[in-house]
């Protein structure tokens, strides 16, 4: 394992398959030069999420980007598995002691759990309308069906809700083709994926918040669920010396929403 910093020449991205301690595959993609930046994209996602923040960020940064297990272009799972082990298999994989992790829902909860299981790896978080293990959600309508669907695998229900509840801004917002390619994409892949995903029982990292030691960058959309704009206020309340930031024109799908704001934010937080 090297250090936390690789000095990279300039050129195209570099794409790679990571493998899994169980025998999984991972796709990342590796461009830029400078510090270690890993970016985690959120359930029924893949790293296109980042399509519009990649290019800046890397002129900038070491930026490693990778579509979880069975999601993307990722091996389907047939074993158990933990997305904070496979964080963990990337990080290895390509020689990286120490990172900064940048996620989103889904994406945010891994890296969370990941500081918290190992702290001395993470040299900061960036939470972008992040999840976090232990929340209890809320009882309603809209997301008692979403849950439904899952565990149905009914998939067009399940792609139809994703858009309608967590791409609440619609189809004349940026990004839109992407997001509506990315959801119907995954849709199959993530119910498959998301039976074989192993969530540890010590997982709990609401109540140990105060215990995230790197710098850390909170970012919610406004248009977003309004509990993810709870969860982003817990964060930053809770987390030591957390920075707290809302972006007006922005759902869920904030990376696609506003690119330029969040890799403005982005430049200024990561070391």
């Amino acid at each position: 394992m090297t250090s936390d910093f690789t000095e990279r020449s300039d050129g195209p991205a570099h794409e790679a398959l990571v493998p899994t301690p169980d025998g999984g595959r991972l796709w990342a993609e590796r461009s830029g030069t400078g510090s270690p930046v890993v970016l985690l994209h959120g359930a029924g996602m893949d790293s296109r999420l980042w399509d519009a923040v990649v290019p800046e960020l890397a002129r900038h940064h070491d930026v490693i980007r990778y579509d979880a297990r069975g999601l993307g272009r990722s091996a389907p799972p047939s074993e158990p598995f933990g997305d904070v082990e496979d964080l963990r298999a990337v990080l290895d994989h390509f020689g990286l002691s120490r990172a900064a992790l940048v996620g989103l829902s889904m994406g945010g909860e891994t890296a969370l759990d990941f500081a918290l299981a190992h702290p001395e790896r993470v040299a900061a978080l960036a939470l972008v309308g992040a999840s976090v293990s232990g929340h209890v959600w809320p009882e309603s309508p809209e997301l008692s069906a979403y849950a439904t669907a899952r565990r149905a695998r009914d998939t067009a229900t399940l792609a139809e809700l994703e858009l309608s509840i967590w791409a609440a801004m619609g189809r004349t917002a940026p990004g839109a083709d992407l997001i509506e390619t990315m959801v119907a994409s995954n849709a199959e892949r993530r119910v498959v994926s998301e039976q074989h995903c192993v969530l540890s029982t010590d997982r709990d990292a609401e109540p140990h918040l105060g215990d995230i030691t790197a710098p850390t960058l909170v970012v919610h959309g406004a248009h977003d669920h309004p509990e993810i704009a709870a969860i982003a206020e817990r964060l930053a309340t809770d987390i030591p010396g957390a920075r707290g930031e809302r972006i007006p024109d922005a759902d869920h799908y904030l990376p696609l929403r506003t690119a330029d704001r969040l890799t403005e934010l982005l430049l200024s937080h990561l070391p």
